[in-house]
């Protein structure tokens, strides 16, 4: 409040109070025609600047050649070199181990690990992000295969000793046909999205909702992978409580489990934490990362392959990589209806733990990344990626991190091209890589999001709406499974998003506004005292349909004026008032009759101008009272005039209906005008709209006058297009600010005891 020198800064204002009429004839507003142009102007417009806004386009569709030429080898060649390899080292693990949560054969991880990324360079906009397997979208896809492939539909029988076995390679080929469809469809259907401006749908997804929603599904892939770690062969369950199922057929099987696998999976994971704790330990020290999960499988394969681990102890392999690309196929339209839901809530999810680790990166970078053009992006890389038999991806935290540590600039394809080296000749190599490894693999990378079991605690000290709904996506997804899960946990946030807009907007606080004397400033009248004959009532919210009756009955509180009683009882004052007009007027003719009959000048009584002025009795020039010709005294002699009902009896009758006024609420003479503060509304509706003109009919009745102030410009113009004004409610009671309508109403309803107000005004800035 106060400038270098220590003293209070002031500003005075000096203008003419602005009514909305006068408002728009000082500052020309254009009419609506101009704001809104046709069709035809806006085709005209768009053909005018095609060339400019085709550029911005292209620009826009493929932000590869936005930076790519001005890419610097000497400034970013380095960095990107040694986070591509990093990041691509680890692709390779991850890449293996997340296709056996999408019960698919390991070489189907590494064409997710590769294609999706290349297509990803060309269209995405972040920089920092890894494009690839992700645990949670690859137990999403592992639900689909085990529900609609299952093992019982393809056993063939072993003629030697009647067994059925499961024919592994018809159900991998026919699983990956289903993931390959559902992985299209998805991407499918982010492309729709992002083209019809739909990113903002990832603002829905809070972050209590996908962290809840991929500790879950951590539930599920550990779930998923007991039977690698010990060795046994549960019984396959879908739908919702099938892990539940899954865990107790697992626990029935735990005294058959097979023990070299069991010890392959225990010595990788020991290995696994003690490398990651020291990795983390030395990482100030060291550029990049130790690849351990890159060291653990190399090592693995080397034991399993010299110590014939397969075959002498009947550990289970990975099995047979073919080597080289496999062309592309078209996916199976036939199976889109059943796999629809599935493409859907993979496509939401998969979006939003892409954005929102894209926007964390580009906040701490210093750039922009598109909501639209990563739903288009990572669209694309879904639906071509499916017709190379990739299944669904999205960003991986853990590679993200390594990218953006290693001092990441670009989305070079360095980690592509070491993908790429090792589908073509390395793949192979890791045939006797045993499935426990990698296993051990996916149970320490979930460690992480083990950790977000923290969140109750963090929640339950801060919002315990977001503990709800993190207890309820968390339920949900672990009984209902993750696609009817993911489904009641959106349902559950839109739920919770209309309960805080209601306890907002419907059920919002209004509030009686006072004058902080010496300003232009409005604050609570609990604060302030309330400037006499003047009501300044304001919403904390919108006025709209759900809120609209809630606004009037605050209003008749706040304001203490009953409209319904109140006109009633006007209403009866006023037939009162006729019915002793009436006779009275009986009485004075009665009167004048007997005085004509007596020969004598009559008088007969005027009709009340008002209905608080009393009669009077004037004078007539003679002849009949009846009389049309007769004309009326211009001015009462002295001593003529007589009142009507000024006798005792009257004047304690009018005191009585003065008690009963008041026992209604305020005086009517008391509160002339009310002023409805609508600045903080930012739309109105029809019903907003009826109401208001309610109020201003009604207020009218009991001659109060209604005045709105604080409109926004949007706000005018939707009750200009509502039919709002009319002859009796004009732009004239609309003002651009509450001090504009109080001193307006000063100037034109005040009454003696109310403090002046002068149009120019001292007041503090705070600045």
């Amino acid at each position: 409040p106060m400038d270098a020198t220590g003293r209070f800064v002031k500003y005075r204002v000096e203008r003419q109070v602005l009514d909305e009429q006068r408002l728009e004839e000082l500052t020309q507003r254009k009419p609506y025609s101009d704001t809104h142009p046709s069709l035809t102007e806006r085709l005209k417009d768009s053909l005018r600047c095609s060339v400019p806004k085709l550029k911005r386009t292209v620009l826009s569709s493929l932000p590869v050649l936005y930076w790519l030429p001005k890419y610097s080898v000497w400034d970013y060649g380095m960095p990107d070199l040694i986070a591509g390899i990093s990041v691509g080292i680890m692709h390779l693990p991850q890449g293996m181990a997340y296709a056996l949560l999408a019960s698919l054969p390991p070489v189907f991880g590494l064409y997710t690990s590769f294609y999706p990324a290349l297509i990803y360079f060309f269209f995405g906009t972040s920089r920092h992000i890894s494009i690839g397997t992700f645990t949670v979208l690859s137990i999403m896809v592992g639900s689909v295969t085990e529900r609609l492939v299952s093992d019982g539909d393809f056993l063939k029988m072993n003629g030697t000793n009647i067994t059925a076995e499961v024919d592994v390679i018809a159900r991998d080929s026919y699983r990956v046909q289903v993931v390959a469809a559902t992985t299209v469809l998805g991407g499918l259907i982010q492309v729709l999205l992002g083209l019809v401006k739909f990113g903002f749908v990832g603002t829905y997804l809070s972050e209590p909702l996908v962290r809840a929603y991929t500790t879950a599904a951590a539930g599920h892939a550990v779930v998923a992978q007991l039977k690698n770690i010990f060795g046994v062969s549960p019984t396959r369950f879908s739908g919702p409580l099938s892990l539940v199922y899954t865990l107790k057929d697992v626990c029935s099987l735990l005294p058959h489990t097979h023990i070299p696998t069991l010890v392959v999976s225990a010595v990788s994971m020991v290995f696994l934490i003690a490398a990651k704790e020291l990795n983390s330990f030395l990482s100030p020290k060291l550029p990049v990362p130790i690849p351990v999960e890159l060291i653990t499988i190399v090592a693995g394969t080397l034991i399993s392959n010299y110590a014939q681990l397969n075959s002498n102890y009947t550990v289970s392999v990975v099995g047979e990589i073919p080597s080289g690309l496999s062309p592309p196929r078209v996916p199976d339209v036939s199976l889109f209806g059943e796999v629809i839901g599935d493409a859907f809530a993979l496509a939401i999810v998969g979006y939003a733990i892409c954005i929102s680790l894209g926007k964390t990166f580009a906040l701490k970078h210093g750039y922009k990344v598109d909501s639209n053009q990563e739903l288009v992006a990572l669209g694309l890389s879904n639906a071509v990626g499916g017709f190379f038999q990739c299944f669904s991806v999205c960003s991986s935290m853990s590679r993200s991190l390594i990218q953006e540590t290693t001092g990441a600039k670009t989305q070079v394809m360095v980690s592509s091209l070491i993908v790429l080296v090792t589908i073509l000749k390395l793949g192979p190599l890791f045939q006797e890589l045993p499935k426990a490894v990698l296993g051990a693999v996916v149970f320490v990378n979930l460690k992480g999001m083990f950790k977000q079991y923290s969140d109750i605690v963090t929640l339950w000290r801060t919002s315990k709406i977001d503990l709800v709904l993190w207890l309820v996506t968390w339920v949900s997804t672990v009984l209902l499974n993750l696609d009817l899960g993911l489904a009641a946990s959106i349902t559950f946030a839109v739920l919770t998003v209309i309960f805080r807009t209601q306890m907002l907007q419907a059920l919002p606080t209004y509030s009686v506004l006072g004058n902080i004397p010496g300003t232009e400033l409005y604050v609570d009248i609990e604060m302030h005292k309330q400037i006499p004959g003047i009501t300044i009532f304001r919403s904390s919210a919108t006025v709209y349909f759900a809120n609209a009756e809630l606004y009037v009955e605050a209003l008749k509180e706040k304001s203490g004026l009953d409209i319904s009683k109140m006109i009633i009882y006007k209403r009866r004052q006023e037939a009162k008032q006729k019915r002793r007009e009436k006779r009275a007027e009986r009485r004075a003719k009665r009167q004048a009759k007997r005085e004509k009959e007596n020969g004598t000048v009559f008088v007969i009584p005027t009709t009340p101008r008002t209905p608080n002025e009393h009669c009077r009795w004037e004078y007539l020039k003679g002849g009949d009272p009846d009389s049309t010709s007769l004309g009326w005294m211009s001015e009462p002699q002295d001593g003529d005039t007589i009142t009507i009902g000024s006798s005792s009896e009257d004047t304690l009758s009018h005191d009585l209906e003065r008690v009963s006024l008041g026992s209604l609420g305020k005086w009517t003479w008391d509160i002339h005008s009310i002023i409805l503060d609508l600045s903080t509304a930012n739309f109105i509706d029809t019903v907003a709209i009826k109401t208001l003109k309610n109020i201003f009919k009604d207020f009218s009745e009991i001659d109060v006058n209604i005045y709105v102030a604080g409109c926004q410009a949007s706000v005018v113009e939707q009750l200009d297009l509502g039919d709002f004004f009319s002859q009796s409610v004009t732009k004239t009671q609309l003002f651009a600010s509450v001090h504009d309508a109080v001193l307006y109403c000063l100037e034109h309803h005040g009454v003696t005891s109310s403090p002046r107000y002068e149009p120019s005004v001292v007041c503090m800035m705070f600045r």
